[in-house]
């Protein structure tokens, strides 16, 4: 009897850990804050409490003495990454960062490295308060009841990926990341984004892959409006359908949310032509999320890095933009033209500088690289930020109603002037990866 009640208080409490939403976290010392939980150098994450860090190696507990919940933090001379079991959804989060006592500088990225805020310096004596906004996903596809009727099929790498782990990961990076405080709280009014495409869209976990579509959050005012990334190396439209990945967004796809659809390297890849099913998808996923409220928003694909002997750049991807764009039209749907922002883009650049948007890299730039890196489909973060540029300035452009909660961390921005790169920061992921991703 007493083994039988053991059990059923432990699984009681993982029913109910299970269920919470709302988490109140100090970071610091042994001094808590009154209705919080506390997080020390040494809060490993466990399953049974459901929170914790990933790696608690170089982490450091300083508390400052002053108020309990803004006085100590934790900081590391690497990025860490803290962890908390909660059901899918989007969620507020907001963070105390800073040290009373001294200077700090923070990165927060979450997941698959989104990126969230970027180098977020304070000064000595100053506590700054940050809100981002998250989505949490899980593969299972759900009834209105919360009972299984369906499942994502996951590729095998993406079993190792920090999004479809039933968890909600922060990474906290830069020079001096110091953490006092973690508050998450559901949102329930934010219009979600969901968007769909393959490696050149999907949020990457290794460096020094990426894609706009983990930079696109940095863009955008959070509470409002919140990212939701279900793109995936090597995907088709038919691929998407086939692995239910797009019945896990009709799924949760709400009134007033937006679908983004960028596809076109895979499907001519695999010798499909715009004849055979891309352009009746396309139409049909169209009808469908205006059937649920939703609002469609297509996508050019972006253009590969070939240039001719003019220094121009030349379509590869046969007559899939096209396509969009003439679907756009017949639909009468909102269209990014990333493969014409980003043949301005690139252009500009010229064939050498473009090559530090693209995965680019001598030999032994990365560990377990004996050869040198030469991809001109696949982009590092530099690159992913520009394309992202170009995302966000279309949607200006294109006066769609998303652009009133595009924040002040987007500038505006010209193709034909590309960003200095020497400029661009990103304090670079433990996660590192020198493996193509599917898909050309």
């Amino acid at each position: 009897m007493k083994n039988w009640m053991g059990f059923l208080t432990l699984f009681l409490g993982s029913f109910l850990l299970a269920q919470q939403t709302t988490f109140k976290f100090d970071f610091g010392g042994n001094r808590v804050e009154k209705g919080f939980i506390p997080i020390t150098s040494t809060s490993k994450f466990d399953k049974k409490i459901g929170y914790g860090f990933m790696d608690i190696s170089g982490l450091k507990s300083v508390d400052n003495g002053v108020n309990a919940l803004t006085g100590d933090f934790i900081t590391s001379d690497k990025p860490f990454y803290f962890s908390v079991a909660i059901p899918e959804g989007n969620y507020d989060i907001q963070l105390n960062l800073g040290d009373s006592k001294g200077n700090s500088e923070t990165t927060v990225r979450v997941e698959n490295r989104r990126l969230m805020l970027n180098d977020v310096k304070t000064k000595k004596g100053e506590i700054v308060e940050k809100q981002i906004t998250v989505h949490v996903k899980d593969s299972i596809i759900r009834n209105q009841e919360g009972t299984q009727i369906g499942i994502v099929k996951l590729k095998p790498r993406e079993r190792k990926y920090l999004h479809w782990d039933n968890l909600l990961t922060i990474e906290f990076n830069d020079k001096a990341p110091k953490v006092c405080s973690v508050i998450i709280q559901p949102n329930k009014s934010a219009k979600t984004i969901f968007i769909t495409g393959d490696s050149t869209v999907v949020d990457a976990q290794y460096e020094p892959w990426a894609s706009w579509g983990q930079i696109l959050p940095y863009f955008f005012v959070p509470n409002e409006v919140v990212i939701a990334n279900y793109a995936e190396s090597g995907e088709t439209l038919k691929a998407f359908e086939d692995r239910h990945r797009i019945d896990k967004i009709w799924n949760k796809i709400k009134p007033g949310d937006y679908l983004f659809i960028q596809f076109g390297h895979n499907d001519q890849k695999y010798g499909n032509s715009t004849k055979s099913g891309y352009r009746k998808r396309l139409k049909e996923w169209i009808l469908k999320a205006k059937q649920l409220g939703a609002i469609p928003v297509l996508v050019t694909s972006m253009n590969r890095r070939v240039f001719d002997e003019n220094n121009k750049i030349v379509n590869t991807l046969d007559d899939f933009p096209d396509a969009m764009r003439e679907i756009a039209k017949e639909e009468n749907v909102y269209l990014i033209d990333l493969n014409a922002l980003s043949k301005t883009l690139f252009e500009a650049m010229g064939p050498e500088a473009a090559k530090k948007a693209f995965v680019y890299y001598p030999a032994n730039s990365y560990p377990n690289q004996p050869t040198a890196l030469a991809d001109d489909t696949h982009f590092n973060t530099y690159g992913a930020y520009e394309l992202a540029k170009c995302v966000v300035k279309s949607i200006v452009d294109e006066n769609l109603p998303l652009k009133k909660y595009i924040s002040k961390n987007y500038k505006n921005f010209n193709p034909n002037k590309p960003d200095d790169i020497e400029k661009f920061y990103w304090p670079e992921s433990i996660f590192m990866e020198t493996l193509k991703p599917d898909g050309n």
